[in-house]
């Protein structure tokens, strides 16, 4: 299909790692069948650029943090987003509460509780697809 031999695309692919344009691989979890509850937040957050470094220190030192998933810089009206997962909304508010509002050069937070999941990495959630095609008796 690709026209190339399994070795070019072994070798291909070990470049590409090595040179961090394949930064790593992962799994998509439906969460919802499982028995493990997660919550997942996403956070606004405005900060103070720091003179010569931007934006760049601040969302260092967030991304640090083990329940951080992704932190984005941000066009309009707030600096940069935070993706976290914790196992309650209490633990999620508490993160923000004691470890990311107090942190220096964050001006404000605003916290938003992911309700559902229908699409995650190109993936749609919910269940199974049906098979439309008409069943035919003969």
């Amino acid at each position: 299909m690709l026209e190339i031999s399994e070795e070019d695309v072994i070798e291909l692919l070990t470049k590409l790692e090595k040179n961090r344009t394949i930064l790593g691989y992962h799994t998509v979890i439906d969460w919802e069948k499982t028995q493990r509850e997660l919550v997942t937040a996403l956070i606004e957050v405005k900060v103070t650029p720091q003179r010569g470094l931007g934006f760049d220190k601040i969302a260092e030192r967030i991304y640090q943090y083990p329940e951080v998933n992704s932190v984005f810089l941000m066009s309009g009206g707030f600096d940069l987003t935070v993706i976290i997962q914790g196992k309650t909304m209490k633990e999620v508010a508490m993160f923000v509460s004691q470890k990311l509002a107090p942190l220096e050069g964050v001006l404000s937070c605003s916290t938003h509780f992911v309700l559902k999941k229908y699409k995650q990495e190109g993936f749609v959630f919910g269940p199974e697809e049906k098979d439309q095609r008409a069943a035919i008796w003969l």
